[in-house]
Parts: C-alpha cells; sequence; structure tokens
C-alpha cells in the first residue's frame, strides 16, 4: 500500500516524511477536545449550559476554586490533546535547539511513545463509558443540557483511538530505517 506524504520545508521537517492523513489526524484531537473545554469554560463564568440553578451551584461552588478548576481543567485538556502534535512535527524528534542542554539532540523513541500509549490507555478508560452517558440519569440537568453535554463529550470518546492511530504512524516511521 503506498501511503501519501507530506513533504515539510526542510527547516521544518521531520526526519522522514509524515504520512498526511496522520498530520489531519493529529491536527483534529485538539478541535474535538475544543467542545467540550468552551463549555467548562462557559460553566466557570457563571452560565448553566444544561444545568438546573441547584447543579450549576453544586458543581461549581460559590468560592473561586470551583470556576478555576473548571478553567485549569480546560486549559490542561487542550494542552495535553496539543501533544498529539509532536507525533507528527520535529520537536517530537529532536530537542529544539533553544531548549538549554538537550537542544538538537534525538529524542528517544521510547521517550515519546510510552508516554503516548499510555495517554491512550487512560484516554480509553477515560472516556469510553462516556458512551453511555445517555442511559445514566442526571437530576441537577435539564434535557437539553444532557443532550448539550452528550455532543460536546461524545467526541472524547474518539481521542484514544486516534491518538493511538498517530502513535503507531509515528513509532512505524520512527522504526524505519
Amino acid at each position: 500500500m503506498i501511503e501519501e506524504s507530506v513533504a515539510l520545508p526542510p527547516s521544518a521537517g521531520t526526519r522522514r516524511p509524515v504520512p498526511r492523513w496522520t498530520v489531519g489526524v493529529a491536527h483534529a484531537v485538539p478541535l474535538l477536545v475544543l467542545p467540550s473545554s468552551l463549555w467548562r469554560m462557559g460553566l466557570a463564568v457563571g452560565l448553566p449550559l444544561g444545568y438546573t440553578e441547584q447543579g450549576l451551584r453544586d458543581l461549581v461552588g460559590t468560592t473561586m476554586w470551583g470556576p478555576l478548576y473548571l478553567v485549569a481543567l480546560s486549559v490542561l485538556t487542550e494542552v495535553a490533546a496539543l501533544l498529539t502534535l509532536g507525533l507528527v512535527r520535529p520537536w517530537g524528534e529532536v530537542v529544539p535547539r533553544w531548549i538549554p542542554l538537550l537542544g538538537g539532540h534525538t529524542i528517544p523513541r521510547p521517550a515519546v511513545t510510552v508516554p503516548a500509549w499510555l495517554g491512550v490507555a487512560v484516554l480509553a478508560l477515560l472516556w469510553t463509558p462516556f458512551l453511555f452517558w445517555w442511559t445514566l440519569p442526571h437530576v441537577d440537568m435539564t434535557a437539553t443540557g444532557r443532550l448539550l453535554v452528550g455532543f460536546v463529550y461524545l467526541p472524547l470518546v474518539a481521542w484514544a483511538p486516534l491518538l493511538a492511530a498517530v502513535t503507531l504512524s509515528y513509532q512505524h516511521r520512527r522504526s524505519v530505517s
């Protein structure tokens, strides 16, 4: 099977060509995570977004820590999703030159693939049960809210398999001589 590869500029390219589908998948991951992050940000600023008034108070709390937690969780989630790009970009193969002491050194393949595979496992355990979202009762949510939350969180179920596909491609690309 012939894979179509992306020709990256020499100054920004990876050592071996990256299949075009892998680049697309790696860029899709942060976009899949974005709806749930934006939804949490909305809750953090006090929008009910499907929760009853009491449910929102129970979820966010009455101190600054609830909203701060939701914002931090959203930022952390997006950063984790953006790390998928390292599997298709040069900084996932060679430490950028601007990093003191390590700049320019090749990153050992296991240093990238082991955390990526651990991420796949954690994401699968965390988000696969969400497939059953609509079968569980949620007394603090409105019917519209359950539908909204289902649609903004359901894409997260795809995160683990997409990360697995990009990780397999990375492993293959880095192991071929």
